[in-house]
C-alpha cells in the first residue's frame, strides 16, 4: 500500500474520531486504523478545519459534500478489503474516502465529473501522503475499462439502476457497492457475480446525491 505518515497536530482528533466510530458499531481493525491515518482536515475547506473531525458532513464546494465519517467507515467495512485489491471509485468527492482506500488497498482508481473537485482532491491526496490512488476527470457511470476488471466498486451517488459498464468491469469474485433509488428513499446494495447473474444484497438505507452520467438510467445496450 502506497502511503507515507504526514505529521501533523490532528493525531487527537483522529483517535477521538475513531473511538466514536467504534461506538457507532465500526468493528473493522482495518477501516479503524486508516481513519486513525488519514488527516480529513486536509480534505475540507480550511474555513471548517476546526470541524475536520466531527463525525458530521461538511461542504466542499461546487454544491457538493463530504460525508460524515461514520458513512464513509461503514461503506469500507461492507467492502472487507484485504489488501491486495485494485478498486475503482465512481465519484471522488472531497478525496477523503479515496484517500481511505489507498490505506485498505493495493491500488485505486477514482472518477470525478467535476474537474474543480478532481483537481483540489488530488492535492489533498497527495498531500495526505497516499500515492497509490490516481484521480481522473470522466463519466463515472462508463467505469475505466483500460485498467478492468475490478476486486471491488463503491459508487458514491444513488442511481435507479445498475450501470451496466460498471457491472462488466468487475471481476468474477469482485463486489460491488452502490446507493440505489427504491420509491421514496435509498437503499446501499452490495452487487457480486452470483451463478445465475448478478446478486443483490441490501445493506441497510443511504442517502447520496443523485448518480448522473451516460449510463446512469442503462438506457442502452
Amino acid at each position: 500500500m502506497g502511503h507515507r505518515r504526514v505529521a501533523d497536530s490532528y493525531g487527537g482528533y483522529r483517535a477521538r474520531l475513531v473511538d466514536e466510530l467504534r461506538a457507532g458499531g465500526i468493528k473493522s481493525m482495518a477501516v479503524l486504523a486508516a481513519v486513525a491515518e488519514v488527516p480529513r482536515h486536509l480534505f475540507v475547506p480550511e474555513a471548517l478545519r476546526a470541524r475536520a473531525y466531527e463525525d458530521t458532513s461538511l461542504p466542499i464546494g461546487n454544491g457538493q459534500t463530504i460525508s460524515r465519517p461514520l458513512t464513509h467507515a461503514r461503506y469500507l467495512e461492507a467492502l472487507n478489503l484485504s489488501g491486495r485489491e485494485r478498486v475503482l471509485e465512481v465519484g471522488t468527492g472531497s478525496g477523503y474516502q479515496s484517500a481511505l482506500l489507498g490505506y485498505l488497498a493495493d491500488h485505486v482508481i477514482s472518477l470525478e465529473r467535476i474537474a474543480d473537485l478532481a483537481i483540489r482532491a488530488r492535492k489533498a491526496i497527495e498531500a495526505s501522503g497516499c500515492g497509490n490512488v490516481a484521480v481522473a476527470v470522466a463519466d463515472g457511470t462508463l467505469g475505466w475499462p483500460a485498467l478492468a476488471p475490478y476486486d471491488a466498486i463503491l459508487v458514491s451517488a444513488a442511481g435507479t439502476t445498475i450501470p451496466k459498464p460498471l457491472t462488466r468491469q468487475l471481476s468474477p469474485s469482485g463486489r460491488m457497492l452502490i446507493p440505489l433509488q427504491r420509491g421514496d428513499g435509498q437503499v446501499l446494495i452490495r452487487v457480486s457475480h452470483g451463478h445465475d447473474g448478478l446478486a443483490e444484497e441490501e445493506l441497510g438505507e443511504a442517502q447520496f446525491v443523485p448518480l448522473t452520467g451516460r449510463r446512469a438510467t442503462n438506457d442502452e445496450d
